[in-house]
């Protein structure tokens, strides 16, 4: 299998500065050096990134319409806390920053889930591992 060393999801947002906000809101940071008006680096990890780029910059990286997430699914971006506490805090952190959380947590007894959608509508799940099975 191809080793890589970093991963960058590239997401199409409305409003650089609001989506900007609203992620810092929730405790997040972004790369300087990879930020300018048409794009923000937002660090999930170490090799983990999530580049907010505008609709017409977006556009300039694929020849496919743009779809409109808060009415269509295109991708769900998944990322892993550690701990059911720090799941909760973060989606009551993107309610407070003005996103919503269309479904309820789920424990699945190994691992418990919740979500929310950012300001774009992008789906946002958050996971951690129950104990005995981390």
């Amino acid at each position: 299998m191809p080793k890589h060393s970093d991963i960058y999801v590239n997401l199409s947002v409305k409003s650089l500065p609001i989506s900007r906000a609203f992620f810092e809101r929730m405790g997040y940071s972004f790369n300087p050096e990879m930020s300018n008006d048409d794009g923000a680096c937002l660090m999930l990890g170490e090799h983990i990134f999530v580049m907010l780029l505008t609709e017409k910059f977006f556009a300039g990286f694929t020849t496919n319409p743009i779809s409109d997430a808060s009415k269509t699914s295109e991708v769900i971006v998944c990322v892993s806390c550690d701990s059911r506490a720090e799941v909760d805090a973060l989606v009551s952190k993107a309610i407070a920053a003005g996103g919503t959380s269309p479904k309820p947590a789920i424990d699945h007894g190994f691992m418990y889930q919740h979500g929310f959608q950012d300001l774009d509508g992008h789906i946002w799940e958050l996971v951690a591992a129950a104990p005995a099975a981390a």
